[in-house]
């Protein structure tokens, strides 16, 4: 006998109580980083062999600026949800999947900061 509400079973969470989330966060990313990194491919592809003072001078524009910085967070967010979901799925030692999801969101921050700090010091240096 089920005991569970119909709201129950459409919200669908189980034990954890996380449902779908991260499914959800990961095509949320997933959408972002479409028009993300279209606008990065065609930054790096117009300012490829580009003088550096003209690479700092459009880094400098705070759109520029703010939309690299949207790239940055957007990518490693999906990056780290989509690690996190493999470890979760194929690490069987639990000890190993803790270090692993640690080790997953610590490099997701550290590349995160440092991306972030680069962009921020052209942009308010430039």
């Amino acid at each position: 006998m089920n005991m569970r509400t119909p709201l129950g079973k459409v919200r669908g969470l189980g034990s954890a109580k996380e449902g779908t989330d991260h499914f959800w966060r990961q095509r949320l990313t997933a959408v972002a980083n479409v028009p993300l990194l279209i606008f990065f491919v065609f930054f790096v592809a117009r300012y490829a062999g580009a003088p550096h003072a003209d690479i700092v001078a459009a880094l400098s524009n705070p759109f520029v600026a703010v939309v690299m910085a949207l790239v940055v967070t957007s990518a490693l967010t999906h990056m780290r949800i989509g690690m996190q979901v493999i470890i979760e799925d194929y690490v069987h030692a639990e000890g190993a999947k803790i270090a692993l999801l640690m080790l997953n969101t610590f490099f997701a921050i550290a590349i995160g900061g440092l991306c972030l700090f680069a962009i921020l010091k052209i942009a308010f240096a430039g």
